[in-house]
């Protein structure tokens, strides 16, 4: 098999996978094709937390269409498990399915168990890793940034103008990107585990921070607030609600804070919140995935200490000119421009009038 067909089922597989974005998290979204021939003939992915693996749903796939997995080659976005948790180990099935051959793009990750390969190779069954398909390799970098870490992947994102500014001088931004931008925000709002701001956009835009308009909301995110003061109003939309959409709030040790039905999680911070403590402490607190919807400073902050792992950026078709225009991120003092951080761009899309740009720090997969 060529080097293109192996790319192609496993990009297949990263697709299928890409559906249980928001369901499955903190498992890793993974997709799997079984393939005879130049015929695919069971494809399948994690569908939901706790729900069948990527491998199994392909067998009974498979079977369900009528064919036989015997002799066939598995091709998976990440090695086949080993051990016992929600569910058994994927090896099992694919040895007992009689699959005569595996290729994976990512090896499971040590921490979590990994050894998956060599046990189907005791068991006669050929395994390949191969780097042929980027977007599959991509899709469990979440997964592995979190297990490695403990903290967030985290996702920014802002809008602006062609000369790269997200607010007038009066902070009025409202609305800089066209309604299907917007549209496509909630929607990402409803896949992740948390939405975050600082302090500023909270007292300034009173927001919600929640997904409308959204047809199928897949999990109702958490909303988080780095207030290192303590400064969040009492009769802020985001207290107002905390009864019924979880809300913490993020600020120091010693800051006194009293808001009926928010989480307050302390971390260290000399004047300011340490933004990698406060991470590693949203990720104590379950949360796996974290969009950002922060303003410049507290954006700036996050990219001095290269905390974004991934920027979705909606560029609109307009121009302020004004050099007192919000700008994306400032905080930073750089001479030169080895000190700037450079991301990769993996995903350009037209969305209406305006264009979506999709970033990963450089050393990431695509996705």
């Amino acid at each position: 098999m060529s080097g293109t067909d192996t790319k192609r089922y496993l990009d297949r597989a990263a697709l299928a996978a890409l559906r249980g974005f928001g369901l499955v998290e903190p498992n890793p979204m993974v997709g799997a094709v079984i393939v005879r021939g130049d015929e695919a003939i069971g494809i399948g992915h994690h569908r939901v937390f706790g729900g069948l693996h990527a491998e199994r749903e392909a067998i009974k796939n498979c079977r369900d269409r009528g064919f036989d997995p015997r002799g066939a080659t598995l091709f998976c976005t990440l090695e086949p498990c080993c051990h016992h948790g929600k569910q058994p180990p994927c090896t099992e099935a694919v040895i007992d399915a009689g699959i005569a051959r595996v290729v994976i793009a990512r090896e499971d990750p040590a921490e979590i168990s990994g050894g998956g390969s060599q046990i189907l190779r005791d068991a006669g069954v050929e395994v390949e890793r191969t780097s042929e398909s980027p977007l599959a390799y991509g899709l469990c970098d979440p997964f592995v940034h979190r297990v490695r870490t403990g903290r967030p992947w985290v996702i920014a994102k802002w809008a602006q103008t062609l000369d790269g500014r997200i607010a007038t001088r009066t902070g009025e931004s409202k609305w800089i990107s066209g309604v299907a931008c917007r549209r496509r925000v909630h929607r990402l709002r409803g896949r992740v585990d948390a939405v975050l701001v600082g302090i500023g956009t909270a007292i300034a835009d009173d927001p919600m921070l929640n997904p409308r308009d959204v047809r199928h909301v897949r999990r109702e995110p958490a909303r988080i607030v780095i207030d290192t003061h303590g400064r969040l109003p009492a009769d802020s939309k985001l207290v107002r609600t905390a009864r019924d959409i979880r809300t913490i709030l993020v600020t120091t040790q010693g800051t006194s804070v009293d808001l009926p039905d928010v989480e307050v999680c302390r971390v260290a911070g000399d004047g300011l919140v340490d933004l990698e403590a406060a991470l590693q402490a949203i990720g104590e607190l379950g949360i796996a995935t974290l969009l950002v919807e922060a303003g410049p400073r507290l954006l700036g902050s996050l990219v001095e200490a290269d905390l974004v792992d991934e920027a979705i950026v909606h560029l609109a078709p307009g121009i302020l000119g004004d050099a007192e225009a919000l700008p994306v991120a400032v905080g930073r003092e750089i001479a030169g421009l080895d000190g700037m951080r450079r991301y990769r761009l993996v995903r350009s899309r037209p969305v209406g009038d305006d264009v979506e740009l999709h970033y990963r720090r450089r050393g990431q997969g695509l996705v």
